[in-house]
């Protein structure tokens, strides 16, 4: 009996779609806790410690001496979804996709290190250690989206070394290399009787084989495990106006991750009894391989001091996920052949205002507002994986000086999201989720730094 390949590659393709929902698209903003309080405006001209090791290299000419920074973000997040209409595929026999609601969100821990020293007059080094990119989530085994997601887990560490250049008393520029690796756990259910029925197993698959679409009873299940270590590199400028105000240019390149790993599965006895009939290898564990090609970043910041107490903050960044164009599986099975799924990913903005009072030289107050925009372009491209859409950030936050030593920053910022509608149908076997997330994140920040 012949076989469709394509139904088992799709099954694969359709788990390397992944997002944070924190930050559009799959990144992740969170890199400072004193940024965290303005909402990351004027990130890459304010320089005020050794945080601009990842948003400006060339800010580390405004550092003096040495300095040591260990942050944490913790990301309370909540995406329940409510099911409106979720449907089987019509040529496979159609009907409704049932299952649970679920809110498949975790709620984790975000680490950052920095490191900046002043070597002369001339010339600062910097190294920073972060997550760039990442997302947690878990649904159930028997939620109504269980064929497009059940599991993601995927975690980047950024390390970047750095070093700026003092040209003269205006201009400083910077250079920083990025060492990338990237680890991935994504899952989803299979239909075992999606297989069977499209497979040419007509009435045998209930009859025979006890298969009915749609069933999660008789469900199998595949999970996709991979990673790899990439390269890419960073740079910046930082231009004082005036002694008041300075504008800060950086940018981060794109980084191709090609990870290699397994693909894992779990058949169901009816689904295992069928494959057995047809004298099929599909959903076998195999190995895999898949590019993800990380988009690069430009962003413009400016810094002005009104007066000695008050400064303004603003920022526009610009994100190319229209690199994010296709997702490429290959598999070491030679049954299975490579599979290819276009992405439709806009390029995205995110625009920035902030407000920093200095009220005396212990104590700093932050504030700032926020618009990022979702690369996802809508509905039909919306995935369980990435419950996404535009959202505003509202953040507070404030500093404190122990010691000429040793200080504290902490931010907070709540994210209220627009409306995230999903009417997407599956890769695999055609059955749509239809439906909508109520998405509510709130952001908390901390940061010791130590100045030596």
């Amino acid at each position: 009996m012949p076989f469709n390949k394509r139904v088992f590659a799709c099954s694969a393709l359709a788990l390397l779609t992944s997002a944070n929902v924190n930050a559009a698209g799959f990144a992740i903003a969170e890199f400072s806790a004193s940024g965290m309080g303005s909402a990351f405006a004027g990130a890459s001209a304010i320089a005020e410690d050794a945080s601009t090791t990842y948003f400006n290299p060339a800010g580390l000419s405004k550092l003096k001496g040495s300095q040591i920074i260990f942050a944490a973000h913790y990301v309370s997040v909540s995406s329940q979804f409510t099911n409106n209409g979720s449907s089987l595929n019509t040529s496979l026999g159609g009907g409704v996709l049932s299952g649970a609601n679920d809110d498949g969100s975790t709620s984790p821990v975000i680490p950052n290190f920095y490191y900046a020293k002043e070597l002369n007059d001339k010339w600062a080094f910097g190294l920073g250690i972060n997550v760039p990119f990442g997302n947690a989530s878990e649904y159930s085994d028997t939620w109504v989206g269980r064929y497009h997601a059940t599991k993601s887990e995927i975690t980047t560490l950024n390390i970047n070394p750095s070093a700026s250049f003092k040209v003269d008393n205006k201009l400083s520029i910077g250079f920083g290399v990025n060492v990338q690796y990237i680890e991935a756990t994504l899952a989803n259910k299979i239909d075992s009787a999606a297989v069977c029925l499209a497979n040419g197993g007509g009435a045998a698959c209930s009859g025979s084989f006890g298969l009915t679409l749609g069933n999660a009873a008789t469900d199998s299940s595949v999970s996709l495990n991979g990673d790899d270590w990439s390269l890419g590199w960073n740079f910046g400028v930082l231009y004082d106006i005036s002694n008041e105000t300075r504008l800060g240019l950086a940018y981060r390149s794109n980084i191709k991750q090609s990870l290699t790993g397994t693909a894992d599965f779990t058949r169901s006895a009816e689904l295992n009894n069928f494959l057995t009939f047809a004298s099929s290898t599909a959903f076998t564990d195999t190995g895999i391989s898949a590019g993800v090609d990380l988009p690069e970043t430009l962003s413009l910041s400016l810094y002005h001091e009104v007066n000695p107490k008050w400064s303004v903050l603003a920022d526009v960044s610009w994100v190319k996920w229209s690199r994010f164009d296709k997702l490429v599986i290959n598999f070491a099975n030679p049954a299975q052949p490579t599979s290819t799924t276009p992405e439709n990913w806009k390029n995205s903005r995110r625009y920035s205002l902030g407000v920093n009072y200095k009220a005396d030289s212990k104590w700093i107050y932050r504030a700032g507002l926020a618009l990022d925009e979702t690369p996802i372009p809508g509905a039909t491209d919306m995935t369980p994986r990435i419950p996404d859409s535009d959202r505003i950030w509202l953040s507070l936050g404030f500093g404190y000086k122990m010691s000429d030593e040793f200080g504290i920053d902490v931010g907070y910022s709540h994210l209220f999201f627009d409306d995230v509608v999903i009417n997407n149908t599956d890769a695999s076997f055609g059955h749509t989720l239809a439906g909508s997330y109520d998405v509510t994140v709130d952001l908390f920040s901390a940061q010791f730094n130590w100045k030596f």
